[in-house]
């Protein structure tokens, strides 16, 4: 285990204690800061099979990969090192940086991509699901060591089991993640600092217990990191065959984050009766172009624009359906003179 990977697990333990003293009845939706201008921000894309073509939904070809590595390095960005969350997170990011995140540990992605980062010293986390490594079609623990003792590489918790853990009542839920800390400590010897929900669904019990054994935490909904974001709702981009396009890739390596303040409801798992959910997010009052907003969604299960209504520095989302999806997904955009600007929310039903 690398010293600048020991140093971080030591700094979240210390954070973690800290602030459970200082924010123990707080709730996350009120940590939050204010709007600064000059936030580029941290654009997070998602990878999961490389060369697998039998599988487009999660499949990225190779030579497409190279082609989105090319692009980001013609495009005057650099990769941003996930070492520099525990430092950096809460400073202002004044050039964009693009984080590159792979779920699963296909072997797939050892076989084919793994080289391609390693040449060029491209940094990275690997989410891993302890349950499936070792097994067919997956990488085994020699191989994610290997990975792992690079500086520019970093491996993230994606649970044990890779189900649908919203599913879960939460004593089932807390002994899949315990099983999964356990292994990783017995293996690597610590548990990351960063965790990846399996298919981005959470309940907010669920991330609360998050929140008490990780550092960071990422999604499965679209949108551009900044420092007004809840560390344990991170966002990114799902990239696959059909949204890995060329002119898709250019475009979404383009945005800028759309900076809030509050989003309600917090817990974003929906129970029968708050389908839809009654949302609206709070942005900061310095904020400018906030008419130009539009929001698309996919209630009813056909993509959509979305009724809004803007109040002062309140958007009222007002779905005219119930989500019949298992997700629900909804993406707002903003046009200013600074770019487009991009944030994707996520709600889950059963």
């Amino acid at each position: 285990m690398s010293e600048n990977k020991i140093l971080s697990s030591a700094a979240f333990i210390i954070k973690v204690f800290i602030i459970s003293i200082i924010f123990l009845n707080a709730k996350s939706e009120v940590v939050n800061k204010k709007y600064y201008k000059e936030e580029q921000g941290i654009l997070a894309i998602m990878y999961h099979r490389f060369e697998e073509n039998k599988y487009p939904s999660t499949n990225i070809k190779i030579d497409i990969f190279k082609k989105h590595i090319n692009l980001i390095k013609n495009s005057n960005l650099n990769f941003y090192n996930p070492g520099e969350f525990t430092e950096n997170f809460n400073k202002v990011k004044k050039r964009k940086k693009i984080l590159i995140t792979v779920d699963d540990a296909f072997s797939s992605f050892y076989e084919n991509a793994w080289p391609i980062l390693r040449n060029h010293k491209i940094p990275f986390i690997l989410f891993v699901s302890t349950e499936a490594v070792g097994n067919k079609g997956y990488m085994n623990w020699a191989q994610i060591k290997e990975i792992e003792k690079e500086e520019f590489a970093y491996i993230g918790n994606h649970s044990h089991s890779h189900d649908y853990l919203t599913k879960f009542n939460f004593k089932k839920f807390v002994e899949d993640i315990e099983k999964s800390i356990h292994i990783f400590k017995n293996k690597l010897g610590y548990n990351p600092i960063f965790f990846s929900y399996p298919f981005g669904e959470y309940n907010l019990e669920q991330k609360n217990y998050i929140s008490n054994n990780f550092e960071f935490a990422f999604g499965q909904h679209s949108g551009v990191i900044d420092l007004n974001k809840d560390i344990y709702e991170l966002p990114r981009f799902p990239i696959n065959e059909k949204y890995g396009e060329l002119k898709r890739f250019k475009e979404v390596i383009s945005y800028l984050p759309l900076q809030y303040k509050i989003i309600k409801p917090e817990d974003k798992f929906m129970q029968d009766n708050e389908n839809p959910p009654k949302m609206s997010i709070e942005f900061f009052k310095d904020q400018k172009n906030l008419e130009n907003i539009n929001c698309f969604s996919n209630e009813g299960s056909k993509w959509r624009r979305t009724n809004i209504v803007l109040n002062g520095n309140i958007l009222k989302i007002n779905f005219s359906e119930k989500f019949n999806e298992r997700r629900g997904r909804i993406n707002c955009s903003l046009r200013d003179e600074e770019g487009w600007r991009f944030a994707g929310f996520q709600f889950v039903k059963n």
